[in-house]
């Protein structure tokens, strides 16, 4: 099983996201667990559960460049969802992004 996981402020608008995200994962029967967190809890769920992708809401896009430096060691793709995606709750597109990410990630 996969994981992508989704951090934000309160973990709440990107709830929906995530959401449609598994939605469209589980109706590909794509093996892929998506959740959404609030940032405050980043470091406990990162270094509990080991996702595959760490996905920032873009009004926490100033918490990308720590977050890589704290956990770009891991291996894991680390990435501020795209903006008009995440306006549009665009689920589909954004885990589309999240599968290229880890097949990139393999190489």
């Amino acid at each position: 099983m996969k994981r992508v996981y989704l951090f934000c402020n309160a973990g709440m608008s990107t709830s929906l996201l995530a959401s449609k995200m598994q939605k469209t994962a589980d109706a590909h029967n794509l093996p892929i667990e998506v959740k959404a967190f609030s940032d405050s809890k980043m470091e406990g769920i990162v270094n509990e559960f080991h996702p595959d992708v760490i996905f920032l809401g873009p009004q926490v896009k100033y918490r990308l460049e720590p977050t890589v430096e704290k956990y770009g060691h891991l291996g894991m793709p680390i990435e501020v969802i795209n903006l008009v995606d995440y306006g549009n709750v665009d689920g589909e597109r954004v885990l589309k992004r999240a599968i290229l990410l880890m097949k990139e990630n393999k190489k």
